[in-house]
This record gives structure tokens, sequence and C-alpha cells, in this order.
């Protein structure tokens, strides 16, 4: 998909990936928006801006902020070709939340039970709860 396109609407499908994926990482460490930006060393607008995808994400850029999220550099990317893919074939006026449809980790509960989770030091209550959730899940199924 060429970078410019005609009747351009927005950004561009790729950058709104990678801002969500931001904003998604961001609020799971449980971040706000001025600590990111003030690790990364720029302004919470700015980190706003990349979040929506109006403002693309320099690859020196996303070094910073991989190392303030703690993530590998491919996390950003991951499925950024499929999600292109997919906004080219619904056309790129559509609603760009959509580009992230089924993505759990996009979803403030998700998120909280992460971050829960995650605030758990005993491995074995850790444990626990995992084998409850996939349980319960299960049991979901079933009914």
């Amino acid at each position: 998909m060429p970078r410019t396109r005609i009747k351009d609407e927005g950004p561009h499908p790729v950058d709104t990936y990678v801002g969500a994926r931001v904003k998604s990482r961001r609020l799971m460490l449980g971040l706000s928006q001025e600590e990111l930006a003030h690790a990364i060393g720029l302004t919470f607008q700015q980190v706003q801006k990349y979040e929506r995808g109006t403002n693309r994400i320099s690859v020196s850029r996303l070094v910073d902020i991989c190392k303030a999220l703690r993530v590998p550099y491919g996390y950003f990317l991951d499925n950024a070709a499929a999600t292109t893919k997919k906004a080219a074939l619904r056309g790129v006026s559509d609603n760009k939340q959509e580009l992230l449809e089924g993505d759990p980790m996009t979803k403030k509960d998700v998120l909280e039970l992460v971050r829960a989770y995650e605030g758990i030091r005993t491995p074995k209550l850790k444990k626990q709860l995992l084998e409850m959730a996939k349980a319960m899940a299960n049991s979901e199924k079933k009914g």
C-alpha cells in the first residue's frame, strides 16, 4: 500500500495500529501519558498524537518508547501488515477503531485484570488465579 493515498482522510492505518499498541502497553503498565512523555523526553500532547496515530513515530522514537515500556521492537509491529491489508480491503474512511477489533488488550477491563495479575507476587497464587480463569472460561463454553 503506498504511503500517499487518494482521498487521504486521516492517519495511515499502521500509524493508528502502532499508536493503539503504545496506548495499550502504557495502560497495562499503569503509566499516564505524562509519565511516558517524561521517560522519552516529550510532552504528553505528543504522546497523545502518537497514540491516536495523528503523528507518525520515527524508528528512533519507537526505540525510546520500547525501552520505556519494556517491550521488544517487534511488539508494536506485530499484525501491522494484516491491519493494513484489512484497511485496504474495507477502505480507509471506515472507523479507525475497527482496525483494533478483536484485540482484547485494547479493553479497559482486560488491562485492569492484567495489572492486577502482575501485582500478585506469589507464583503459586498467580498460577491458581490463572487456573481458575481457565476453568471459568471452559465452563462458559460448555454451558
